[in-house]
């Protein structure tokens, strides 16, 4: 919802527009370095009574972002918000790969990344509509009403006792020294950092580049959000059909997009159009990836498992602080237009990964092919 009110933000608390898309950048970098240590530590406590505690913590620190006076009480509230953000997720993951058969897993994650999706569709516009009508503040409101209601629901529906490996710090981060994995993530990390590098500044790639009034944002992203739903759709698809192998091509994809952006931009019809394309396939990897990484922990590391479901939101959103920071620092000498440039970097950086990856997991199959025979 931030990504949509940057600009109300800045206006009431007095900073510039990159200043205020450093709340992005800070929320991300919080999220990825507080995930692991909050999901490590409290792996020994029951799973049920820890999300709740967790969602707590979220709705008081979306609270104070309501009630913020300046921006510095901004950017506390964001960093209390983000420290309990990816261990939720996590924790999510896990309870679906509980209660679900192993058949029906990549579906169900596909579901709960669509979650994120659904909140573009939703939340993006809604927040903006509130923000631009009444204020931003009431925005953040409605997010802590909408999480007692979440609250309220998981404490009806959750299983309150699902099996636990008790393991220790040093058994969790094993699975990092795996080639499969530290590939992985940096893949992720760099895919994140390739959306965030021009999606931190849509409001106005839309209403300063293509020229789009503001009364016009809200069904702007309301149909990038409904695009992502389809996204989500299609990364569960690929999840399904050994989709790590099909992503070379998104990836040559996306990298033409974003050099030719700033040219299409010239135009409403064409930049739209082109940044629909992106919505559409840019995050494809969200699903298989986080089936690679469960699969794996399964099989070889069942003891890091609750970690191993955290590393795809960890590492996106170390991608999302490197992404935003990116465009951030570009916005001002190449200007909003051109940031795409950035992010056509680091989607080549993926896509030389994703080669690498798919070289990896080919040579470990083959290596256990060979032992089994």
């Amino acid at each position: 919802m931030v990504v949509g009110i940057l600009s109300d933000i800045a206006d009431h608390l007095n900073v510039s527009i990159a200043a205020t898309g450093y709340l992005v950048t800070i929320f991300a970098t919080t999220y990825a370095l507080g995930t692991p240590f909050v999901t490590i530590l409290t792996i020994r406590y029951s799973r049920y009574k820890t999300l709740l505690a967790l969602i707590i913590v979220f709705f008081i620190g979306n609270t104070l972002s309501a009630l913020a006076v300046n921006y510095w009480v901004m950017m506390l509230s964001r960093i209390i918000t983000a420290s309990v953000a990816g261990s939720i997720e996590s924790l999510i993951m896990i309870f679906a790969s509980q209660v679900a058969p192993r058949e029906k897993r990549a579906g169900l994650v596909s579901w709960i990344y669509a979650g994120f999706s659904i909140a573009s569709v939703l939340g993006v516009p809604i927040g903006t509509t509130i923000s631009t009508n009444y204020s931003w503040r009431d925005a953040f409101l409605a997010i802590s009403v909408v999480t007692v209601i979440v609250f309220g629901l998981l404490t009806l529906i959750l299983p309150k006792h699902i099996e636990q490996v008790q393991s220790s710090i040093r058994d969790q981060l094993v699975i990092l020294k795996d080639r499969r994995i530290y590939v992985a993530v940096i893949l992720v990390l760099f895919t994140a950092a390739t959306f965030y590098a021009y999606y931190t500044y849509i409001r106005p790639i839309l209403t300063s580049a293509l020229g789009f009034n503001v009364h016009q944002l809200n069904w702007l992203l309301f149909v990038i959000g409904l695009v992502s739903i389809m996204s989500n759709w299609l990364s569960g698809t690929l999840a399904n059909h050994d989709g790590l192998k099909k992503m070379p091509p998104f990836y040559m994809v996306d990298i033409a997009l974003l050099v030719l952006l700033p040219f299409g931009l010239m135009n409403q019809v064409i930049g739209y159009g082109m940044l629909l394309i992106l919505s559409l396939i840019v995050t494809v990897l969200g699903s298989p990836i986080q089936i690679h990484f469960m699969n794996i922990a399964e099989q070889d590391y069942p003891q890091a498992m609750v970690f191993a479901s955290s590393l795809n939101a960890i590492f996106f959103n170390f991608g999302i602080s490197l992404g935003s920071a990116t465009a951030s620092m570009l916005i001002d000498p190449l200007g909003v237009a051109r940031i795409s440039w950035g992010a056509a970097v680091y989607a080549a950086l993926s896509l030389g990964l994703m080669l690498v990856l798919n070289r990896v997991m080919k040579r470990h199959q083959a290596g256990k092919v060979k032992v089994n025979g």
